[in-house]
């Protein structure tokens, strides 16, 4: 650093401020004064450099990449490396590549503005809102992670979902599934077991290809689901964490009827080899075919098993345990089905009630006025 100050050659004076960048740069200011006495150039060139070394202070301000550019350090920085699930990192990388990358991915992340966001949900209008706002979602998380980083200063657009209805899930009354137990039991042994587990435990396809042979307990009675399988990974089940459901009379039947050799998966392929979901799905379809039901997804059967239980009046939490739902509100989708709900509710009313002469006149039918 130096400050110089020198007689200008038309009158008055001049200042030469120089100041060094770490990496070697110099800054330099080099004119007249707008002060005529020597002391007062000198104050004012001091001023200078003093503003000099804030700018050599301040850090440079970065560039920031382009979507494109960020997503595939957003895939293992963040997704891979805390551990999510394949089937959301696969989730994640197929909304980059196929909605996010084609519309914003030029884009630098510090320029993506409000506008762009709505250009996006123009774009995705033939898709329906879940599926937009699984794009919305990804999006927002890749802009917090690039904050988090210090790719950028601040989230630049506001990102907001559209409203959704809650589906109702699809299932089987009571009559059609007695009809599948019966058909997938007539048409194959893992077949009835595949049914059983879904509807009679609440298994998710995964967590039914995952299951093993030590995860059986005749002695406590219950199965224990602690592993799910997606596309030949195992992980723990969607929740995170194990649960223990009871075995029915006909499910603990025909556990022990499918014992076999073959490998430590409870159903597996005809020669050892893990059932994969295909196989798996092929499987129910045949069996619902067979029962005449319209609907023959494997998730129908799990979606049964909590209709069937809000049905006969188990409470929520129970049914929360039992399917291993990490949120009590995906629970309360079943329990408008819940009787009991509903019975109890009204008899609340009751409850509140002292009767009087009115009450007594409706309760013996009387008509007195």
């Amino acid at each position: 650093m130096s400050v110089k100050i020198r007689p200008y050659r038309r009158g008055g004076w001049e200042a030469d401020v120089r100041v060094t960048h770490p990496d070697g740069r110099e800054l330099r200011v080099r004119k007249k004064t707008p002060c005529t006495g020597k002391s007062a150039a000198t104050r004012w060139a001091e001023t200078v450099e003093r503003d000099l070394l804030m700018q050599v202070a301040a850090p440079a301000r970065k560039e920031s990449p382009t979507l494109t550019e960020f997503a595939p350090r957003f895939l293992d920085g963040y997704a891979r490396a805390n551990r999510q699930k394949p089937s959301g990192v696969a989730n994640k990388a197929t909304i980059l590549r196929a909605h996010l990358v084609p519309r914003l991915g030029s884009k630098k992340l510090d320029a993506i503005t409000n506008e762009d966001v709505q250009r996006l949900k123009v774009h995705l209008t033939v898709k329906a809102a879940k599926t937009v706002n699984n794009v919305l979602t990804v999006l927002n998380t890749l802009l917090r992670v690039a904050v988090e980083w210090d790719v950028i200063a601040q989230v630049p657009c506001r990102i907001r979902l559209l409203p959704t209805a809650l589906p109702q899930p699809r299932l089987h009354d009571f009559e059609e599934f007695e009809r599948l137990v019966e058909a997938a039991w007539k048409l194959d042994a893992r077949s009835h077991l595949a049914v059983l587990l879904g509807g009679e435990a609440g298994l998710r396809a995964g967590e039914m290809m995952a299951l093993e042979r030590k995860d059986l307990d005749f002695v406590k009675n219950q199965v224990c689901v602690e592993r799910s399988d997606w596309k030949g990974q195992v992980t723990s089940p969607k929740s995170g964490r194990l649960r223990y459901v009871p075995m029915t009379r006909r499910l603990r039947a025909a556990l022990r009827g499918h014992q076999h050799l073959k490998g430590p998966r409870v159903l597996c392929q005809p020669d050892g080899r893990p059932l994969s979901q295909k196989a798996l799905q092929r499987l129910v379809a045949s069996a619902s075919r067979r029962a005449g039901l319209r609907h023959e997804g494997v998730h129908v059967l799990r979606h049964t098993f909590c209709s069937h239980l809000a049905m006969r009046g188990a409470p929520a939490r129970a049914i929360q345990e039992l399917a291993g739902h990490k949120d009590l509100a995906t629970t309360q989708r079943y329990m408008h089905l819940s009787p009991a709900a509903t019975v109890q509710a009204i008899q609340l009313l009751d409850a509140g009630q002292t009767g009087g002469i009115i009450g007594d006149i409706l309760e013996t039918g009387g008509a007195e006025r």
